[in-house]
């Protein structure tokens, strides 16, 4: 078959899996001067706290917009300001010093260096389920040395903390107030975002006026994959965020341009986590068996997009850029597909041969178009060498569960702590011993070394199934040109549409 022919056969059975019908476009129901309008997969909760574990794209967009960290992401996954104007580093790489922008909580009350190093000590303390807070391990105080002033203070360097404070989850709320740079009022469904006023403005009447302009609004609504893509292709929005693999049958579905498609190249984690290590999931070389049976090339080609790409390796190649250890191959990463099938098959022959049962092995993904494609093509290839499957829930008991996460900056340990000794993920001692070890190291070159150790560990205990990279997409008309492809998969709402040149 063509690659024409599978790309069509692929938006069919995309299509299919979907049960999506769009009705005909309409261009231009709103004007250019007009509020940008979002639509977000996903319900909005404007109430909706970092405290309480993970962010839905949606709120997460919400939060960025109207509580932005200290740092922030431009439209191009750059590192910009946020509440702090300005930071310093000092030389022993392991203090930043970061100076507040002059701002106010939505009560009216000024923002002060101590209610932000008090939020932030809230979100990493040991009780709380913030989603990044295990990300955090290095930090040794946060204080306020003035009123506009705030110091994080590090056991040990991390060059890579201020990707992490720029995360929409690190959002500096307070009680449910933000500060901006956007502020929000629910009309109906929708929330409408427009700028804060320059609290610093010689004339605040001009300033709340050019404020309230529309043109300078954002009309953010959160809703389902298809009413979100069927509110762009019928004109009521300009744009979609929050797609994931999952929800991607619905684009194929949805006939809109595949040039208004935005694939970021996100690296991360995208696979199968083994949850429990009993049966036949008791020994390293029957997961390894697992791993090696899937077909990834043919998995990734199922979905239509060039842009989604395999992955055999725990960790992701974007380390390789930031100088650390370039991530270990597996043993069978040279095989063909074919090969790598039947080295599988004859362990689990072995197995079934000693007298032993397989028991039907519970992968739990999303119940989306997405997740049952996944799944099937996860089954059949577990089939090919003689180990029966079932699909569960997400919430439910599992054998294998899903990870699907974008590495939130480019700590090389990230994805083998993410791996490592969670609720939902197997706990090697020797590989956990080492990876604590590097974490606090300051010596590079050591904890470099460390890092590969631990890797090679892990690697063999075989507690994850690497699939691909994640898949992040959005929708983008032509008016908004700040919404663009980047490696961290972030579009802030205040950059949609880019500043002039």
């Amino acid at each position: 078959m063509t690659a024409a022919g599978r790309y069509r056969r692929t938006t069919m059975l995309m299509a299919a899996a979907a049960g999506l019908a769009l009705t005909v476009s309409s261009c231009g129901l709103f004007g250019e001067a007009g509020p940008v309008r979002i639509a977000a997969m996903g319900s909005i909760n404007p109430a909706a706290s970092p405290l309480n574990g993970e962010l839905s794209a949606t709120n997460a967009a919400l939060l960025d917009a109207t509580s932005q960290g200290l740092v922030s992401y431009d439209g191009e996954g750059q590192i910009d300001t946020g509440l702090a104007d300005r930071w310093t580093v000092t030389t022993d790489g392991r203090s930043y010093i970061f100076r507040l922008r002059e701002a106010k909580w939505t009560n009216g009350r000024k923002v002060t260096a101590q209610d932000v190093a008090a939020i932030l000590r809230t979100y990493l303390a040991p009780a709380s389920r913030h989603m990044l807070k295990s990300d955090f391990p290095e930090i040794e105080t946060i204080r306020a040395m003035t009123d506009t002033v705030i110091e994080i203070r590090l056991s040990v360097p991390q060059p890579a903390i201020l990707e992490l404070l720029a995360q929409p989850s690190m959002a500096i709320v307070n009680k449910g107030m933000g500060w901006g740079p956007m502020r929000a009022r629910r009309i109906g469904r929708a929330v409408l975002l427009s700028p804060v006023p320059d609290p610093l403005a010689e004339d605040p009447a001009a300033a709340e006026a050019a404020a309230n302009d529309p043109a300078a609004s954002i009309e953010l609504v959160g809703t389902s994959p298809a009413k979100a893509l069927a509110r762009f292709k019928n004109g009521y929005a300009d744009g979609v965020v929050g797609g994931r693999f999952s929800t991607l049958p619905y684009f194929a579905a949805s006939n809109i341009a595949r040039s208004r498609l935005v694939v970021d190249p996100a690296p991360g984690l995208f696979g199968l986590s083994f949850v429990r290590a009993e049966g036949f999931l008791a020994t390293d070389t029957n997961r390894d068996a697992l791993t090696r049976a899937i077909r990834r090339e043919r998995l990734v080609e199922a979905f239509g997009l060039e842009e989604w790409q395999a992955q055999l390796t725990l960790r992701p190649v974007v380390h390789v850029r930031s100088g650390g250890p370039a991530p270990l191959q597996p043993a069978w990463a040279d095989y063909d597909d074919a090969s790598r099938q039947a080295q599988a098959k004859r362990v689990v022959d072995a197995w079934r041969a000693a007298g032993r049962e397989i028991e039907p092995i519970r992968i739990a993904v999303p119940d989306s178009p997405g997740g049952r494609i996944l799944f099937a093509y996860i089954a059949a290839d577990f089939t090919a060498i003689g180990v029966p499957s079932r699909r569960v829930t997400m919430a439910s008991t599992a054998d294998l569960r899903l990870i699907d996460e974008v590495a939130p900056n480019d700590d090389p340990l990230w994805a083998l702590r993410r791996l490592s000794c969670r609720r939902d993920t197997l706990c090697n001692r020797e590989a956990q011993d080492l990876i604590e070890q590097a974490m606090r190291n300051i010596d590079v070159g050591q904890r470099s070394t460390q890092v590969t150790e631990a890797e090679v560990v892990l690697a063999r205990y075989t507690p994850f199934i690497p699939l691909a990279t994640p898949l992040r997409w959005s929708v983008a008309a032509q008016r908004l040109t700040g919404l663009r492809p980047n490696p961290r998969a972030q579009h802030p709402l205040n950059h949609v549409i880019a500043a002039p040149n």
